[in-house]
């Protein structure tokens, strides 16, 4: 993901973004130039003076600025082709000098065409539709798996759209209901589209609207109606989620335990990450043996010097003192807590 200020590989794929924009311009230029000067080549051997077709290639080059290298001889068709070259040499390299400048630096103002451009240079990257607060914490979890992101919000005000901005990631400020600005997100080569918005309509047309372009994309949607969310699974074949669901379960365990730091809901079962000091019933026993005897899977063991193990291996032993970080069935972890306070 870009970080900061434009890297200079951000740079160089805007930049070919930018070539790629005028492509019609160059194909204008080859016509005058090439065509140009092959036809000039042909006039010249039918009044019986002959020339090269690379400098009657040369002298069409020159005619595009006015600059002609060779006489005009009495003859009207040449006559014509002389005069025609310049303006439209002219006309179009002034247009594409004029839209290349606007677009380059475009970049320096924050400017929308950067962010557009910026956006079609990305690939496998995932699509944002709303800067809001959930937006902008699933922006930072993007942020940190390092997944390239592209976000698309209504309102250029919106609170977190400079900050999203500051990290290099590109924010579109379209309206999310029209195809305009999923074609602007380069929704073509994304794989995925995350409708984050606080309207359930308006993530439902992003949606549909996203499968239409693109039917293999992968959907996640945010949903207020929890009646809503399963009949979108179903109908639409996409990962929809309700906020009160997704923070019910959190809210509930925590006001249980404090030391639940997290909590969801697999298979009609709630599980918990809790973090708990070892104590005396279970220091000396290892990571294996948690698993086996309280179900509980440890994720995280703080040691004394403060130092963090990840996923540590079964035969990794608890120390008094040291902080673990588990995760269990509310069931379990209830039956371990009530063992703990009982040796305590």
């Amino acid at each position: 993901m870009l970080t900061g200020r434009p890297t200079l590989h951000a740079q160089v794929l805007y930049l070919w973004a930018l070539l790629r924009r005028f492509k019609l311009t160059f194909v204008m230029l080859a016509v005058l130039v090439f065509g140009g000067g092959t036809l000039m080549w042909g006039m010249y051997q039918h009044l019986g003076r002959p020339i090269t077709w690379s400098r009657a290639v040369f002298c069409a080059y020159f005619l595009l600025f006015a600059q002609p290298t060779m006489e005009i001889p009495d003859y009207p068709p040449l006559e014509a082709l002389f005069t025609l070259i310049p303006p439209f040499g002219i006309v179009t390299v002034a247009e594409g000098l004029v839209r290349f400048a606007f677009l380059f630096f475009a970049k320096t103002r924050n400017d929308k065409e950067w962010f557009s451009v910026l956006a079609s240079t990305l690939k496998d990257h995932v699509i944002v539709c709303g800067a809001g607060r959930v937006g902008f914490r699933i922006f930072e979890q993007f942020e940190k798996l390092r997944v390239p992101i592209v976000m698309i919000e209504r309102r250029e005000d919106a609170p977190f759209v400079s900050t999203i901005r500051a990290a290099g990631v590109p924010v579109l400020i379209e309206d999310v209901r029209s195809s305009r600005a999923l074609e602007q997100a380069n929704i073509r080569s994304a794989i995925a589209i995350v409708c984050a918005t606080d309207d359930d309509l308006a993530n439902l047309n992003i949606a549909l609207d996203a499968r239409r372009v693109k039917p293999n994309i992968r959907v996640v949607m945010r949903l207020f109606d929890d009646d809503l969310v399963a009949k979108t699974k179903e109908a639409f074949h996409v990962e929809a989620f309700s906020t009160s669901a997704l923070a019910a379960p959190a809210l509930a365990a925590a006001a249980l335990d404090p030391a639940i730091k997290n909590s969801l809901e697999v298979g009609g079962r709630l599980l918990v990450v809790a973090e708990l000091v070892v104590d005396e019933m279970l220091a000396g026993k290892s990571v294996a043996q948690l698993r086996d005897e309280v179900f509980a899977l440890v994720i995280q063991v703080q040691k004394a010097d403060g130092s963090m193990l990840f996923d540590p291996q079964g035969a990794t032993r608890l120390n008094r003192g040291e902080k673990v970080t588990l995760q269990a069935t509310l069931d379990a972890y209830r039956s371990l807590r009530s063992r703990m306070e009982r040796a305590a």
